[in-house]
């Protein structure tokens, strides 16, 4: 390989590791350390945290049902206990049951992605600390 072919494979490396690393949520002291060094650490930890289980919820009907049943029941029995139809408290109900459940979907998505990143941020600090690095975050 020559000089310019071995430049350009590093200036790509370089390139793609800052764009990979950009999402890593850590802020490394680099004053006085080799940079060709930094960044193959940084690469290996960016790969151990890329190990991180990330679950997502697929219990969007399974919360709806159940929120909209719930809610059935409910206004069916409020609604009887007031005098009223029962079925017509059932369906006011299971629609508030159906709006509940898509909130709490939405809620547990976006608690599983706030503990994801959370997972990767602390393996990619817990990594460069073990291999010597100033975190500063």
């Amino acid at each position: 390989m020559n000089m310019n072919t071995k430049t350009l494979l590093l200036s790509a490396t370089l390139l793609l590791s800052v764009s990979t690393f950009a999402n890593a949520n850590i802020i490394v002291d680099t004053k006085g350390i080799d940079t060709e060094k930094y960044h193959a650490d940084m690469y290996e930890c960016q790969q151990l945290s890329s190990q991180v289980d990330h679950q997502e919820t697929d219990s969007l009907g399974r919360d709806m049902l159940r929120s909209t049943t719930r809610g059935a029941l409910i206004g069916a029995a409020g609604s009887a206990i007031g005098g009223g139809s029962g079925s017509k408290g059932a369906k006011v109900g299971a629609g508030v049951g159906l709006i509940g459940g898509a909130l709490k979907h939405g809620r547990e998505r976006r608690n599983e992605e706030a503990n994801f990143e959370y997972q990767t941020d602390a393996v990619m600090h817990n990594c460069m600390v073990g291999r010597g690095y100033t975190v500063l975050n």
